[in-house]
């Protein structure tokens, strides 16, 4: 399956842009983990694309995301992705065995923190980021409590992949997307921070 394919399937079943974004963020830090660990890009994106694309349509844990699988499977999209989709949350049940499957679980929260995060810094910007500020709003439970830190930090361990390292990999790999995200706020690529 090409990205577009994948794109129309989210646009058809997904009407909040900020569902869309999300995916969009997820999308952008599995193919840079994809890249960086040399496997496929593709795969590994279309999994971040698609992993919450039944959610409106599915919106109970009971549902979500394993009554979606079967649109996906016949929309063509790979097992492996299938199987990554179905384990990226724990009330499925579903086992992550799979690098594309730990990925997946790791990446899906820490990309709503992040973005929380973004979006109450004066600059309204992923590109003056750093992980040390999503660290300060860590222990704020109150701050986006929607974004499980418990369910972050197991995410990084089952991938092996420490923690901080991990947000500050995944605010660089959502800073290429920024645009697509409105995270841009009122900086440009070139006054990106290390």
């Amino acid at each position: 399956m090409q990205r577009q394919q994948a794109l129309q399937i989210v646009r058809t079943y997904v009407k909040n842009e900020a569902l869309v974004k999300h995916m969009l963020s997820v999308e952008a830090v599995m193919r840079a983990y994809a890249e960086t660990l040399n496997e496929d890009v593709e795969l590994w994106g279309l999994a971040g694309l698609l992993h919450d694309f039944d959610w409106e349509i599915h919106p109970t844990i009971e549902e979500h995301p394993l009554a979606g699988l079967p649109i996906l499977a016949e929309a063509g999209v790979p097992e492996t992705v299938l199987e990554a989709i179905a384990g990226h949350a724990d009330h499925t049940g579903v086992p992550r065995e799979s690098l594309l499957a730990k990925a997946l679980f790791a990446c899906d929260e820490v990309t709503g923190l992040i973005t929380a995060v973004a979006l109450v810094r004066p600059s309204r910007s992923l590109y003056d980021l750093k992980a040390s500020s999503v660290r300060k709003k860590w222990k704020d439970k109150s701050f986006a409590a929607g974004a499980d830190r418990d369910m972050i930090a197991q995410g990084a361990q089952e991938f092996g992949v420490e923690l901080w390292q991990h947000v500050d990999f995944a605010i660089i790999a959502m800073r290429k997307v920024a645009k697509d995200l409105d995270l841009e706020g009122s900086l440009s690529p070139e006054d990106a921070v290390d």
